[in-house]
């Protein structure tokens, strides 16, 4: 539904160039979303897909899933911002520098694990979705040499824009340094249900939107913005830990994801975005659901053949178990992880090398890294089919 844009343009004058910026009307929307049957079917229909996946939670060790579901979410986002780095990069990558790791790329895709952990550690520590808890997040996104001149955690002071060379000739101009504060300070009161509740799946679709119209750093918004949608159904209780990857369905579909965000800020669009937005959550939390269910089958599949070792049966099971958790890993890290001993791991390895369950990547005596292999192959199965 075309409307006229959902907020006002300036004009601004930058280096001798006068433009266009946009500055987004507070949430929620003004004239109020048209709901019809379909989009509330959409969304009825994300919200029982959200509710399934976060049941799975309830299954023994299904919180092992969670170190790598967050970090399909983090490579995901990233290769939409141009990163080349893979799941199997990235497991690389967070146990040492491996040779043939893209490393500049794995070190962008882990420090947006770190944002994510932040953040949920922030909140779980009492501090309630804000630009503060934001700030936090980007400060530790930009924590690298290159990011230093783009103002880790500060908002920007200076013009910026999306598209084209200069402002313009931009395809959008977020609103000037100047207008931040008061767009910034209407945008936390609608997080935290100010002036009005708003059903959490729905404030995050408005809230992402919003974040990214704002754009208020320098560099990182993007990501940070994508991180928002799975930290707010988080705070807002639809998720109890950060099992949804939205990402998967954005970078599938990376092309109208932009032209729905545009069309928002050009004609107040806001129901093609949600059903969009609707659209992608239930598919992706479908895609997670089975992800788990088939990684959990696995699992158990593997530990029966396991259990059937005999006296090498408790050692080994314990470190198919850390496995689970963090299914690229040295022996040595599988020591502090099991608290078995050296030797011990090492037998247990050997064990489950035999079995087909884990394979040696190195070929190597020492610093020798394993693979959970058919775990590891069925976390990146989706990575690889998306373009």
């Amino acid at each position: 539904m075309r409307r006229p844009p959902p907020g006002r343009y300036i004009e601004v004058a930058t280096a001798g160039e006068r433009f266009q910026a946009f500055v987004p009307a507070p949430l929620p929307p003004d004239p109020p979303v048209v709901w019809s049957p379909e989009l509330r079917r959409r969304f009825d229909d994300a919200l029982v897909a959200l509710g399934r996946l976060d049941a799975l939670m309830h299954l023994p060790n299904a919180s092992l899933l969670l170190y790598s579901f967050v970090r399909k979410e983090a490579v995901l986002s990233s290769q939409i911002e141009g990163t080349q780095s893979s799941l199997a990069d990235l497991l690389l990558y967070e146990i040492d520098e491996q040779p043939g790791v893209p490393v500049e790329d794995a070190r962008e895709v882990s420090r947006c694990v770190a944002a994510l952990e932040h953040g949920l550690g922030t909140l779980r520590g009492g501090l309630p979705l804000s630009m503060r808890l934001l700030r936090g997040m980007h400060e530790v996104l930009l924590s690298h040499p290159g990011g230093r001149g783009k103002t880790p955690g500060e908002l920007r002071r200076s013009q910026v824009w999306i598209g084209g060379t200069r402002p313009g000739n931009a395809a959008f101009v977020p609103p000037p340094a100047q207008a931040l504060a008061s767009c910034l300070a209407s945008f936390e009161r609608f997080l935290n249900d100010e002036p009005e509740p708003t059903p959490p799946l729905l404030k995050a679709a408005l809230a992402h939107v919003q974040f990214e119209t704002i754009h208020p750093f320098l560099d990182g918004n993007g990501r940070l913005g994508r991180l928002l949608i799975v930290l707010q159904l988080v705070a807002d209780g639809v998720l109890r830990e950060p099992m949804l990857y939205p990402s998967l369905y954005f970078k599938t579909h990376h092309a109208l994801y932009y032209e729905l965000l545009n069309e928002v800020r050009l004609h107040g669009d806001w129901e093609r975005w949600l059903a969009f937005f609707a659209e992608g959550v239930q598919a992706c939390a479908m895609q997670a659901g089975a992800t788990a269910n088939a990684l959990l089958a696995l699992v158990n599949a593997d530990r029966d053949r396991v259990a059937g070792l005999g006296r090498a049966a408790s050692s080994a099971l314990a470190v198919h178990q850390a496995l689970q958790r963090q299914p690229v890993a040295t022996a040595a890290a599988l020591v502090k992880a099991t608290a078995l001993t050296a030797a011990t791991v090492n037998k247990s390895l050997a064990h489950l090398e035999r079995l087909g369950v884990v394979a040696e990547l190195t070929n190597r005596q020492r610093g020798r890294v394993f693979s959970y292999r058919r775990y590891v192959d069925e976390l990146a199965a989706e990575l690889e089919r998306t373009p």
